[in-house]
């Protein structure tokens, strides 16, 4: 009798989620919900396959009545949507749709734009619990999604990298939160001049602290792990609710089948001493300041982010 593969064991412990903008990965991995970001849907738009949901999106709006920068900004909005929509006819559960990174610091403009995405997807006759709207874990972010949270708009905070960032999600009430381990990983790798294998990996450590954290203080904000560099990564995170998890290493699961244990155990958590973290801003601010890694890989994903994002401008504005 063969095993099954790691991919295939892993869905028993955790919540599989395909972090790519490419459908026919999806398709083949059949993950529970998928994640895309200004990158992956770059990435994506610029395959002869996806040009026509791009030309689509911007025929569709050329006579919407805007001009320069604000119809290019509509297109794109279409765009992300377009994405999203074909994505959940593939996977069952959710999409998360990122909002415009350069809109990181600002509160009101994070809470406009996650209220225009949501309302694109209800008029494509989507329910607002079947999309994560994707905002970057600054203090203004998670003020922004605080307040949509309120009104049902599901968020995922992504580039998180510490804890205060995530103690503050988790006591705004924030639906996910996606603690980056690969890009953790990557800055201890550099600055250390050292490869990190298995537990004591720092990507695989943060995550399970912030897990630890969670279930120990009863937060129900969901936990998925992001930015794999390896499969090591993956089975360290075992249990964790959710892990989102590129094609090339989905396949590389799906190629194995050695044995795979739970790693993060919710019930252990719970019985586990852990202590309070105080996070109102200035406390906030002052702690991620402290995290020179933090502080450094939160900048660089809001600046890549947003380099992404005037590069899809210029497609769309090429197009027009």
């Amino acid at each position: 009798m063969s095993h099954p593969s790691q991919l295939e064991q892993l869905k028993q412990f955790t919540k599989v989620v395909a972090d790519t903008g490419d459908f026919e990965s999806m398709r083949e991995f059949k993950p529970l919900d998928a994640t895309t970001n200004p990158s992956l849907i770059l990435q994506a738009a610029t395959k002869p396959q996806y040009a026509p949901l791009i030309e689509k999106a911007i025929s569709d709006r050329k006579h919407s009545g805007l001009a320069g920068g604000k119809l290019v900004d509509d297109i794109i909005d279409h765009i992300l949507i377009a994405f999203g929509l074909e994505i959940l006819k593939i996977v069952p559960g959710r999409v998360s749709t990122e909002t415009d990174a350069r809109l990181s610091f600002d509160v009101e403009g994070t809470v406009t734009k996650a209220r225009d995405l949501i309302a694109l997807y209800e008029k494509a006759g989507i329910s607002r619990d079947r999309v994560l709207i994707k905002i970057a874990s600054t203090w203004e972010g998670i003020k922004a999604a605080e307040i949509v949270q309120k009104e049902g708009i599901h968020c995922n905070l992504t580039l998180l990298f510490s804890m205060p960032q995530a103690v503050a999600c988790a006591e705004a009430n924030i639906q996910l939160v996606s603690p980056f381990v690969g890009r953790i990983y990557d800055w201890y790798k550099a600055v250390n001049k050292r490869e990190y294998t298995g537990a004591e990996d720092p990507g695989v450590q943060s995550v399970t602290s912030i897990f630890n954290y969670y279930k120990h203080f009863g937060h129900t904000t969901e936990v998925m792990g992001a930015s794999f560099r390896n499969v090591s990564q993956i089975l360290e995170l075992a249990g964790c609710d959710l892990l989102t998890i590129s094609p090339d290493l989905l396949a590389k699961l799906a190629a194995s089948t050695d044995p795979i244990e739970l790693k993060l155990d919710a019930a252990k958590a719970k019985a586990t001493p852990v202590k309070r973290l105080p996070v109102d801003e200035k406390s906030f601010r002052f702690l991620f300041n402290e995290d020179a890694m933090a502080t450094e890989k939160t900048a660089e994903g809001i600046r890549k982010f947003s380099a992404d994002i005037v590069k899809l401008e210029q497609v769309v504005a090429s197009h027009l």
